[in-house]
């Protein structure tokens, strides 16, 4: 599987249902249909998404938009969330951050506290981790982590930004960092 195949399924999951559970089981049976070596390959390109937009530059954002409530796990998660927006989407904010400012789903909740957001507008998504692991368990009765262990592949699960972290709290840098985001929360 290629990066294009990924995207594909990825936004078609998207265009087949909005809640993120059905999606992930429509993903799963999805990718069980590819060989094996495809299943791997989506879970390589997720983690390799995933590496583009593991900055505090995005955690910031994240923060700015969840109203402070975006723990490692929380970052994690949005990161997940920031794929299944679909290629356009990730390129935009990979770039930059504020562009988060511009996605529907995130203007949305704009406005509003966190407090009350469903839980389905959350901007996470968490078992996107597992849908590589669950189809190649469903297509092989295999264990992909233990195959990409074998090849000597590194297994992160929680965020691990190399750029520097700054006082989120401090709302000047904020302001400065996300002109746009700052506006609308």
């Amino acid at each position: 599987m290629d990066l294009d195949a990924f995207w594909a399924l990825i936004e078609r999951s998207g265009r087949e249902t909005a809640d993120p559970d059905e999606r992930t089981d429509w993903l799963i049976d999805a990718l069980a249909g590819y060989p094996a070596a495809g299943i791997v390959d989506f879970q390589l390109h997720l983690d390799a998404l995933r590496d583009r937009i593991d900055t505090y530059r995005l955690w910031g954002a994240a923060w700015l938009v969840c109203g402070g409530l975006c723990s490692d796990d929380g970052f994690w998660y949005f990161q997940a969330w920031l794929i299944g927006q679909g290629r356009e989407v990730f390129e935009a904010v990979a770039a930059d951050p504020d562009a988060l400012a511009d996605v529907p789903a995130i203007r949305e909740l704009a406005g509003r506290d966190s407090e009350e957001w469903a839980e389905a507008e959350w901007p996470d998504w968490e078992s996107l981790d597992d849908v590589a692991e669950d189809a190649y368990e469903e297509a092989t009765d295999g264990d992909l982590e233990q195959v990409l262990v074998d090849r000597g592949y590194d297994f992160r699960l929680s965020p691990e930004p190399p750029d520097t972290q700054w006082n989120w709290e401090d709302d000047e840098e904020m302001e400065r960092r996300y002109p746009r985001l700052t506006k609308i929360f």
